[in-house]
């Protein structure tokens, strides 16, 4: 039996009625070439098994719970048979389109590695919202050699890529050491570093907020920026960044860093002597951090 082009990897804990929605919108897709690896991060009953069960094309793995995707998503891969790898969480929905315009995109441009979009906000209920998450000012902005205007920018919105599992070999696994959001921040920006992006400017995923949405403390975030440091050393490490752009990089994660001021302002101080010590006694920085603490709003 010939692999299937396309692998979908999902990782799912409990949601199983959320998780029902986004295999029907896969299991719609007019592409149909492809396979659906479910991860359980250990849901304590069966209620997604029989579900998955049911489906054509849908494989079901659990796992002993982590607490995260991170590695429910690294099994999905490691299980993975497709030419391309697609990830989407448990509680979105794809646009029938979505793959087939993905694919045919990495079909006939061998030099991208990735496709991805942006998405179109729905609520609990599958109603759309007039919002947007992931769009930029400007679609250059997400297209092409985009390591140097990401890292401490932007990231990828979880639902949208489809990646060539050559560059996920390159690239390696999701960080399962750090909290989630940030693997995906973390994973994202490294394979910047491995490969163009190709951004396709249309809403093919429907994004759904609701009061089960993972989410971390919010003073986590002021971690983000050191967590991004080491990829930073590493690609430096390994020559894929010049010591420049090294420099212009680590000053974007400072700005990043100065974001967070608000939260507290002695972790961020923290943050910033930990990212570049010589950063803080720079005029022009100094001035930067005053603004955004007591004039921005």
């Amino acid at each position: 039996m010939q692999n299937p082009l396309v692998t979908v990897v999902i990782p799912t804990y409990k949601r199983t009625d959320y998780l029902k929605l986004t295999l029907e919108s896969i299991l719609n897709q007019s592409f149909q070439d492809f396979e659906i690896i479910v991860v359980d991060d250990g849901t304590p009953n069966d209620d997604n098994l029989m579900l998955c069960s049911s489906l054509d094309k849908v494989y079901y793995i659990k796992i002993d719970n982590t607490g995260g995707p991170a590695k429910p998503r690294n099994v999905g891969i490691e299980n993975a048979k497709g030419k391309y790898i697609a990830f989407v969480d448990d509680d979105d929905l794809w646009t029938p389109e979505k793959l087939q315009k993905q694919v045919d995109i990495l079909d006939e441009n061998p030099d991208f590695g990735l496709v991805h979009t942006y998405c179109q906000v729905i609520d609990a209920a599958g109603m759309l919202k007039d919002e947007f998450v992931g769009k930029p000012g400007s679609p250059n902005v997400k297209h092409g050699d985009v390591f140097m205007r990401m890292m401490g920018n932007w990231t990828i919105m979880m639902p949208t890529p489809i990646v060539r599992k050559e560059i996920i070999d390159k690239v390696g696994g999701f960080n399962e050491t750090i909290p989630g959001t940030f693997a995906d921040v973390e994973y994202w920006v490294k394979t910047s570093f491995y490969t163009q992006f190709y951004y396709i400017d249309e809403p093919l995923v429907l994004y759904r907020v609701h009061d089960q949405n993972m989410s971390n403390d919010t003073l986590k975030y002021l971690q983000l920026p050191l967590c991004l440091k080491k990829v930073l050393q590493q690609q430096f490490v390994n020559n894929k960044i010049t010591k420049k752009q090294y420099a212009q990089l680590l000053n974007n994660l400072c700005q990043m860093q100065i974001s967070t001021v608000k939260m507290s302002i002695l972790k961020t101080i923290k943050s910033l002597y930990l990212l570049d010590f010589f950063w803080l006694f720079k005029t022009n920085n100094c001035k930067m951090l005053i603004y955004v603490l007591f004039f921005k709003k």
